[in-house]
């Protein structure tokens, strides 16, 4: 027996979660009903529809609960992650300058017809996010935020210009999966370009994880809570070994 784990809400394994969603009818005992029967049709037991409310002309959405009899073996879980020794930036500044004797080159948009560069600011300006520092603050970077609605063209583009060490991509719109299409197209034409073993290619975005990223062709994949530094200690990590080098924590 492996490490079995059920949700819970008022107790250890009772079974018991929490899920929204809207339905196209307008709110009535019906509607409530008609969630109800949703949920118990999936399995659930004991559902109860704790909120009703009108979210548009004809639409309503629905706050349940319900119980699931399902279990998992935690154990048997395998997810690709991000191994990422952080150091701190000044401690960092000082091992790129040590080890790589240059600046890590960065250049980053968020690509395609997605216009939300909250994500690429947060990573790349100078004021960053959370209190973390952006990698334009970093003395040993050398990073260029390219915007939003950038041309996956124009940005291998300016990537080959700057010679660059790093190519950067956030994908904030994730509707009809257009982010996995407009990232997918951005490894597919480095390939065929000759230019994909050159850069190092990150992937990030609130639907974003590791996994996904790596099934797309990037290096790496970073979600939601993603830090300025934890990009900066990553790709410190990944430009020396890719140069045969040792990062400092692996000595």
């Amino acid at each position: 027996m492996g490490h079995m784990i059920r949700p819970y809400g008022d107790r250890k394994d009772d079974g018991v979660v929490q899920l929204s969603f809207v339905l196209p009818v307008a709110a009535s005992e019906k509607a409530r009903e008609a969630a109800r029967q949703l949920l118990a049709r999936q399995g659930f037991v004991d559902v109860l529809v704790a909120q009703m409310e009108k979210a548009g002309e004809g639409y309503t959405f629905f706050v349940c609960y319900g119980k699931t009899q399902l279990a998992l073996d935690y154990d048997t879980i395998e997810v690709p992650e991000v191994k990422i020794h952080k150091l701190g930036f000044d401690a960092l500044n000082e091992a790129i300058e040590r080890d790589l004797g240059r600046k890590i080159v960065v250049v980053g948009g968020c690509t395609g017809t997605d216009a939300h560069a909250v994500g690429i600011d947060a990573i790349m300006n100078m004021k960053g996010y959370n209190q973390d520092y952006g990698l334009e603050r970093y003395p040993m970077f050398d990073a260029l935020n390219m915007g939003s609605q950038v041309l996956n063209e124009a940005i291998v583009a300016r990537a080959v210009e700057m010679n660059a060490d790093a190519i950067l991509v956030s994908q904030i719109v994730t509707q009809r999966d257009v982010h996995k299409d407009n990232s997918r197209q951005l490894v597919e034409m480095l390939t065929e370009k000759g230019l994909r073993d050159r850069f190092i290619l990150l992937l990030g975005g609130p639907r974003i994880d590791h996994k996904l990223a790596l099934e797309i062709g990037f290096d790496a994949g970073f979600g939601p809570g993603t830090k300025p530094s934890d990009v900066a200690n990553y790709l410190y990590s990944a430009v020396l070994k890719k140069e045969g080098k040792t990062p400092v924590h692996e000595r």
